[in-house]
Formats: C-alpha cells, structure tokens, sequence
C-alpha cells in the first residue's frame, strides 16, 4: 500500500511541477491601485475564507449573449470562480491572464473536467462587454481550448451581491471603479468552498490539486488519500507544499523493507539449495 501511495505521490509531483508559470512569490492578497492597503482596509475590503460552505447554485446571471444561466447549469463539477470587473485596467486584466497562462499547465480537461467561470460584480456591465473579454482571453490560451470552458458572467447587483457574500468577498466601489482583493475561489461541482487562490499568477500545482481536492465526491477516497499524503496545503504560503520529509522516509522504509526480504528470501534459497546437494 506504500510502495502505491509513493509511485502515486511522484506521478503528480512530476507533472505539477514542470512548466511553473510563476516563481511562487504570488502576494497573499492584492488590491486595486486606484486605493491605498490602509484605505482599503478602512472600507472593509478584502476576503473572509468561508472553507466548506456552499455558494448558492440557483442565483441567475447572464451570459456572454444576454441570455440568462443559472450557476447550477455551469457548475456541473470543480469550478474555478474569478470575480472581476471588465473595465478594470490593472489587476482584473492581470488576473485573468494568469488564469489564460496556467491553463495550458492544468492536466484536466477544460469543459469536462474543469470550468473557469468569471463574474462581474460591477452590475452596470453589459453582455457584450463579457463577450469581448472572452474572445480576447479565450485567444490568449497557447493550446485548444473549449469555448465552453470559461464563461463570463455579468447579472444584476442582488444576485451579484448574494454570490460575493457567499465566497466572502468584500469590495467597494469607489466612482466608475472599484476597491478589491484579488482572489479567485475553487468550488465543487455541489457548491462546496473547496481553496481560495490569491494573487493575479498561478502555480499549475496549486490549481491542479485544487480541482483534485473538488472532484473529490467522484474520485473516491483513494486519491484525495493520495494528495494529502503527498501534499499538505500551507495557509501562511497560501500553497501545497509538497511533504518531502514524509514520503523521503516511506521511500527509505520501503527500500529498507525490500532490501530485507530481497535477504531472507536468498538465504532460504540457499539453505534449500545446500541441503539438497547434502
């Protein structure tokens, strides 16, 4: 069952480790240049982790061509939310090409496995405007990429508020723009708060084992066993960090353990071997 746990343990950590998109010294927690951290603070901006809970599914937005959708038809299974504003000129447009740069690094299915879902929360923004930032961020993607696989949600302020609230999201707005932090969270295909991810760039490892810990009702038990073992996620760091300590020593326990039977079994045979030639 170790010798499984570890060989599972480094089929993930080869892949989640190549092709980082980022030197991992993503900041905690960001905010619009258009107000200072104090002043930011004083408005009551910023993220209260909400782990566990669930958004509520039936809240109604609208889609890219005016239609109206409701969550439950998009969150079919981990879903990973960034909420922006479109006419945001700084950390919106940062956060959303760094969803556009790790995609191509996630080791999922985008639209099957995974779906990216980006929501307004600015209501006086229309349709048309989420469609032409999905065209300009679904063309930033460097591999084949399903139109359905992020979507860009604009709806009304009630709806708008009642998601926010959910994910404990706090934002002001301050004229045409807004005060916020700068924080995407990852829910399961129930609604669950799976992690919240901070920052405008994003390791592969951190999202790839993100979407792993929201499949974890259709995997089974077996592989979130795996990615706790291997992994363990650090809230100071706000990452998984790898347990190298851990599995270095089952590594030692098990060569050690191998290395002995390896012993015992050729000196039975050898035992046998000398008795029969006795």
């Amino acid at each position: 069952m170790l010798r499984y746990l570890v060989i599972l343990c480094l089929a993930l950590v080869l892949p989640l480790h190549g092709g980082a998109a980022t030197d991992g010294s993503t900041p905690v927690e960001e905010h619009h240049h258009h107000a200072a951290p104090a002043a930011a603070e004083a408005a009551g901006v910023g993220v209260d982790e909400r782990l566990g809970e669930k958004i509520p599914l039936d809240l109604t937005f609208n889609d890219e061509a005016g239609r109206p959708v409701r969550l439950a038809d998009l969150v079919t299974g981990p879903t990973i939310i960034l909420p922006v504003y479109y006419r945001c000129t700084n950390v919106c447009n940062f956060l959303q090409n760094g969803m556009a740069a790790v995609i191509p690094e996630i080791r999922r299915k985008p639209g099957e496995e995974y779906r990216v879902i980006s929501v307004s929360f600015d209501e006086t923004e229309p349709p048309d405007l989420a469609a032409r930032y999905r065209r300009i961020y679904q063309g930033a993607i460097t591999t084949p990429f399903p139109g359905d696989g992020w979507r860009f949600l604009t709806g009304d302020a009630a709806n708008i508020r009642q998601l926010t609230d959910a994910i404990g999201y706090r934002f002001q707005r301050k004229g045409r723009d807004f005060v916020h932090p700068v924080a995407s969270v990852v829910i399961a295909g129930d609604g669950t708060i799976i992690r919240y991810l901070y920052g405008t760039a994003f390791l592969p490892k951190d999202v790839t084992l993100a979407l792993l810990e929201a499949r974890e009702g259709k995997v089974g038990k077996t592989i979130r066993t795996v990615v706790g073992y291997c992994f363990s996620f650090d809230p100071k760091q706000k990452t998984y960090v790898f347990n190298l300590l851990r599995v270095s020593a089952t590594v030692v326990i098990l060569t050690a353990g191998a290395f002995l039977a390896f012993l015992l079994t050729t000196g039975r045979t050898g035992s046998r071997q000398r008795k029969g030639g006795s």
